[in-house]
């Protein structure tokens, strides 16, 4: 968990500051620890989200002490790149930051709860510019009635009448009849000004004053505050209810609450079970029963199916624990003990300070809430009363079971055993009374404050290298050790060197966990410092082979086709990539799929790469290039096997050859010599190669160009090749050339116009392609909004590519949520221009960029970002073309006089002598091949 700028408070010890005077709290805090002398400028200044961490946890005892947005969440059986100590924090933060990064500037702050999941795998709605925005799923009345419920009129969904906390089944249907309801999820958006309202609810003075005593008065959000927003509120506020408000609906959205004992396992299960495809899951289900759950943890203990709902977390159980159902064992030390729990009884050893512990026992669905006295106050399952008079003892003293002093301190070493059976189910024993009335106790409120988690913390490290990963790794071939973040574990390998790897996978029947098991050893090496080169090198190499094995096997019969005064004449657009860029890269697109959006144009009124073939009268290989200027003969197998040496100025045409079958590696039959393969042919071949377009430009050039090539040797040599043909070789042939890359310049060159392309999970990448009305650039009032601008300033992918395909091989979070970003991204852009919306591709395009960014934050080079400050006013949105941020770059004006304005300024003071702007006009044909 990484948040180098994150604040963590909790209420001052014996206060009571309700959720929002606890975010007032929070607010008051980072702002003093900012510097920044006024309030209300360190607000405006950026944004933040705030947590609300869980609370009392009266009915999850097992995570009050850390807080339950600290709670561990097992890794889903589905995923790639999560982590093994992940929490659900962990799991909440990608969206909550969407949210926030996409909301309105003067939307500063994000409030959410700590105890609920909201995933969403669907494209987030434009967020409105409001004063307070609230995030709402579509739920049932039985659901919704143990939450906050807003409510819509029916007309218009997005607009926030009234929120009612907690309303019955009945309340709700009544005024379904009316309006819409929606699920307060917890997630808050709030402007500035909303802010300042909230801060004087709960007592704010101002910057130079503050609260009265330096604290919060107790104010709730939900009730006191929520209540009273909307345009109809259930308990009317001059100031709050002034606010605009708004509804957020997330129409992809998923609600899984965290609140109490059974939701944790439930909502874990359910998260769980939300990818039922087999060919999407890697790891087997291989526990007795779904509803076990077992982390940090070592169990020789027999379960069966008979247990369920079962979590162990941070635990070391011994052989001779009887389990039955309805347990939460947390924090159990290393033991020997002949223990058996009933159902439903819960186990918690807390750390506290000098080496002792707590023990709390509970039961599964215990409330923790009223007086021992009361006979509806329950703990471990039944009347509390009924434990101290089985034991012959006096209850203490309670106005609330949360505050009385229930659980034994003891040194850890005098945990035993028998104590905690006593604990549990005991009755009357003599010995056991008198060490329970000697011993020191503890409420669960005290456990909030003295538990020390330091020492709980350091306690889950030790147990995932003693407990964890050694069962992760000697199943790996049906855990999630290759699912995981292999970057994130691999320091966790270099720190513990005694750590045994798994057996490594075959390579032929586990592809995939092959290449996994390559790289991550190679992370840990150059962790080391002990190299890893060779490790690295043999994953990139499988993957190449077998994206090269199809052509390997199926190889082609070149027969001349042309007449011997026939030019072959091929000639491909480049393509702008639009949106989804990175998502069609090995071995990304393999494990995920990929969706790109993108356009095949061509510049100044030509395409601009154009290749022509011929048969010649000499049995040899001319290679010319009209833009370099050079050429080559080739009369030998091996001159035409040099394809992937570094600056050869003709690898691409010599790797096209080689697929093509003049080459014995993809020859059916072998041949004595390229000369006689070429006599037999008719004669030699020359090809000749216009590329009009800068290297490093962005726009694709150097796979497009292995396309047109491809396309003009098909048509030469008689091999029938279609456009998904030549895509997919084209494919084959980078990795021929070492140099990688993905197939979305090459479909979006040699395929025409505006387009969604899309691939699944597999080797095989035949994408599906899905065309966009392209009204966007054919009519002429959207298409001057528009402008090309050549930098001048390239930038090459092929190391940028290589690191960033080494964390696709890692499962690096960063990388995968990123990828996964960009291809709901495109997706998202799909529907938008589906839908003629056309007004929003800038902001769209804006968005493309910035996710670039998240993954190479090189893609804005110093020089670009001060370009393009110049003409921000101007500008709805840019990027720079292709994976490196090439020499192209896209703006998006916002309107005809600010195009006119951007092209004044930049042609008056151009970064450098070579940069220009040019013209485009979309590509109706993509590639086109004819003879003479």
């Amino acid at each position: 968990m990484d948040l180098p700028d994150a604040l963590a408070l909790h209420d001052p010890q014996g206060s009571n500051l309700g959720s929002g005077g606890g975010t007032a709290h929070l607010l008051q805090k980072g702002w003093e620890a900012s510097g920044d002398p006024s309030f209300e400028d360190w607000c405006a200044a950026s944004k933040r989200i705030l947590l609300h961490a869980g609370g009392q946890s009266r009915r999850l005892p097992a995570y009050g002490p850390t807080g339950k947005a600290l709670m561990p969440i097992p890794v889903f059986r589905w995923s790639t790149g999560q982590q093994l100590d992940q929490t659900l924090m962990d799991l909440q933060r990608p969206l909550l930051e969407d949210l926030v990064q996409r909301a309105p500037d003067s939307m500063t702050t994000l409030v959410a709860s700590g105890d609920v999941l909201v995933w969403n795998d669907g494209p987030l709605p434009e967020i409105p510019e409001v004063d307070v925005l609230c995030v709402g799923l579509w739920s049932s009345p039985e659901i919704a009635t143990n939450h906050g419920v807003f409510f819509t009129p029916r007309s218009r969904p997005e607009q926030f009448e009234t929120m009612l906390q907690k309303p019955s089944v009945a309340e709700i249907q009544e005024r379904s009849s009316q309006s819409l309801f929606l699920l307060d999820v917890g997630i808050w958006l709030f402007s500035n000004r909303a802010i300042e309202v909230l801060m004087r609810k709960c007592g704010w003075k101002g910057s130079g004053t503050g609260f009265p005593n330096d604290l919060p008065g107790n104010y709730d959000l939900y009730t006191a505050f929520g209540e009273a927003l909307g345009q109809n509120p259930a308990h009317p506020d001059q100031e709050i209810s002034a606010l605009t408000t708004a509804i957020l609906p997330l129409q992809h959205g998923e609600f899984y609450h965290f609140g109490t004992s059974s939701d944790m396992i439930r909502s874990t299960l359910a998260l769980q079970n939300r990818v039922t495809d087999p060919r999407r899951i890697r790891s087997p289900l291989i526990k007795p029963h779904p509803a076990i759950f077992v982390q940090e943890a070592y169990t020789p203990c027999v379960m069966t199916a008979e247990n369920q709902n079962v979590w162990v977390e941070n635990s070391l159980l011994g052989p001779n624990w009887t389990l039955t159902e309805n347990h939460v064992l947390t924090g159990i030390p290393e033991n020997d003990w002949n223990l058996s729990l009933p159902k439903g009884a819960c186990l918690d050893i807390v750390p506290l300070e000098e080496n002792t512990c707590a023990i709390r026992v509970y039961g599964f669905s215990d409330p923790f809430r009223g007086p021992l006295e009361d006979e509806s106050t329950i703990w471990l399952g039944e009347p509390a009363r009924e434990w101290f008079s089985r034991r012959n003892l006096t209850p203490p003293e309670s106005e609330d079971l949360q505050t009385t002093a229930l659980f034994p301190i003891c040194p850890r070493n005098d945990l035993s055993s028998e104590w905690i059976q006593w604990l549990v189910d005991g009755n009357a024993d003599p010995d056991m009374t008198r060490k329970w009335e000697a011993c020191e106790k503890i409420s669960a409120q005290e456990l909030l404050t003295r538990g020390k988690l330091a020492r709980l913390f350091q306690e889950k490290r030790e147990r995932v290298s003693s407990a964890s990963l050694p069962a992760l790794a000697r199943h790996a071939h049906r855990s999630v050790f290759y699912q995981v973040d292999l970057h994130h574990l691999a320091k966790v390998y270099a720190e513990q060197p005694e750590l045994n790897y798994p057996e490594t996978p075959d390579s032929q029947r586990h592809l995939f966990s092959y290449m996994h098991d390559r790289m991550f050893r190679a992370e840990v090496e150059a962790l080391c410092g002990t190299g890893g080169k060779e490790q690295a090198d043999e994953a990139f190499s499988v993957l190449r082979n077998a994206i090269l094995a199809p052509y390997l096997q199926e190889t082609p019969l070149p027969k001349n086709t042309a007449l011997s005064d026939q030019v072959i004449w091929a000639r491909s657009p480049v393509r702008l990539d639009l949106a989804g860029g990175w998502t069609d890269t090995p071995p990304g697109c393999f494990l995920h799929g990929g969706s790109v959006v993108n356009l095949a144009v061509e510049l100044n009124g030509q395409p601009p790469i154009q290749v022509f073939a011929r048969v010649g009268s000499e049995p040899r290989i001319t290679l010319r290039s009209i833009d370099l200027g050079i050429t080559q003969h080739i009369e030998t197998y091996e001159e035409l096997a040099t394809y992937s040496q570094l600056g050869s100025g003709f690898s691409i045409p010599k790797a096209a050859l080689a697929l093509a079958g003049f080459h014995p590696d993809f020859q059916s039959t072998s041949q004595v010599s390229l000369a006689s393969q070429l006599e037999a042919f008719g004669g030699g071949i020359e090809l000749s190669l216009l590329c009009a377009v800068p290297k490093g430009s962005g726009l694709g050039t150097s796979s497009i160009l292995a396309a047109t090539v491809l396309g003009a040797l098909s048509e030469l040599c008689g091999l029938g090749w279609d456009l998904l043909d030549i895509g997919n070789r084209t494919l084959a042939l980078e990795q021929m050339l070492t140099s990688g890359g993905g197939w979305q310049d090459q479909y979006g060159g040699i395929t025409r116009g505006l387009k969604l392309v899309r691939t699944t999970p597999g080797l095989d990448q035949t994408p599906e392609i899905r065309w966009l009305p392209d009204h966007v650039v054919t009519d002429p009032s959207l298409k001057e909004n528009m402008l090309l601008y050549y930098t001048g300033i390239t930038r090459v992918a092929k190391d940028i590519l290589g690191e960033i395909v080494r964390g696709m091989f890692l499962n690096r979070n960063d990388i995968v949520q990123t990828l996964d970003r960009l291809s709901r991204h495109a997706e998202e852009l799909y529907e938008t221009l589906q839908q003629g919306r056309f007004d929003e591709l800038g902001s769209m395009i804006a968005r493309t960029w910035e996710l670039n960014q998240q993954l190479d934050p090189g893609t804005n080079p110093h020089e670009i970002d001060l370009l393009l400050q110049g003409v921000s006013r101007e500008v709805l949105g840019a990027k720079l073309l292709g994976a490196g941020g090439g020499g192209y770059l896209l703006i998006v004006a916002r309107d005809a006089k600010a195009a006119a304005s951007i092209r004044q300024k930049l042609e008056t003071f151009p970064p450098n002598s070579r940069a220009r702007f040019v013209d485009f006009d979309i590509s109706n044909t993509g590639l086109q091949i004819t003879r003479s």
